[in-house]
């Protein structure tokens, strides 16, 4: 079953000049050069945004490993298919709740999270209920962290 979540209006809801400080875990290198260019155009956006990938193993043990990465105070926040979705604004209005350092983004491997990752994360996010390979979700999330990032400056790469 698909969660779709939503948000109501904020009334409290402001543009930022800032953008909190994010983690993405992602297991694996990205291969494809293709891929790679256009993950770097938007990393050089996102200064804020630092990523740390992990080998490539099983997601129990991918599992494990982003548990050593994850500070106490952290939210841990797989991918998956199955997990919350958003369209850009409402993304832009949730991820505008975590302060700098709070939330850490985890892509797993082509075979997924680890259900056991998901059920101890606090929040799981889906950038579709579609399937993609994991260096495409890496940059699909790379360019959506960007795009939030002008909805919450309120600039107008966001159309």
């Amino acid at each position: 079953m698909v969660c779709r979540a939503s948000i109501a209006a904020d009334v409290n809801f402001r543009p930022m000049t800032g953008f909190p400080r994010l983690k993405i875990v992602a297991v694996g290198k990205v291969k494809k050069s293709w891929l790679q260019d256009a993950i770097a155009i938007y990393a050089q956006r996102l200064p804020e945004v630092s990523l740390i990938e992990i080998k490539d193993s099983t997601p129990d043990q991918e599992a494990a490993k982003v548990a050593t990465l994850v500070k106490p105070h952290e939210q841990l926040i797989p991918l998956s298919e199955d997990g919350d979705l958003y369209d850009s604004p409402q993304f832009a209005q949730w991820l505008a709740r975590f302060d700098s350092g709070e939330a850490v983004f985890f892509i797993g491997g082509p075979v997924g999270v680890s259900p056991r990752l998901k059920d101890t994360a606090s929040s799981v996010l889906s950038l579709s209920p579609l399937t993609f390979p994991h260096e495409l979700a890496r940059l699909l999330l790379f360019e959506q962290l960007y795009r939030t990032k002008t909805i919450l400056q309120g600039t107008s790469y966001h159309k």
